[in-house]
């Protein structure tokens, strides 16, 4: 499956487990001139800003490795935006959802919930 593809699959399933778990997804694909989040989701208490890596089941590395120092700052600065520009009375929170694919099928959703906090780390 084409690597574009298969992120927006996993996107896909990434809302889906989200839904499932009690969460509302407000926004997919919210971009703005800082940076780009995957999902924005809201459950009782938090606004979580939500990056999906997808990968083949037999990488050696996780997906969540892929969320490097840089890729954070993005994802805080463009939630930073989102905030300011809505009403939110939610604590704000990041989290990072792996979804393994083997054989073009999808076999694991790992829902890594407060993967770093608003400095990054």
């Amino acid at each position: 499956m084409d690597k574009h593809l298969l992120g927006r699959f996993g996107e896909i399933i990434a809302s889906r487990y989200l839904r499932c778990h009690g969460y509302d997804v407000v926004s997919a694909h919210y971009n703005c001139r800082l940076g780009e989040i995957d999902i924005i989701a809201e459950d009782k208490k938090y606004i979580c800003f939500v990056e999906v890596k997808t990968r083949s089941a037999n990488m050696l590395f996780a997906p969540a490795d892929a969320v490097d120092r840089f890729k954070r700052h993005k994802i805080i600065a463009a939630a930073q935006l989102y905030l300011k520009d809505n009403d939110i009375d939610k604590q704000p929170r990041f989290d990072i959802i792996e979804v393994y694919f083997e054989n073009d099928e999808p076999v694991r959703v790992n829902h890594i919930e407060d993967a770093f906090d608003g400095r990054g780390l």
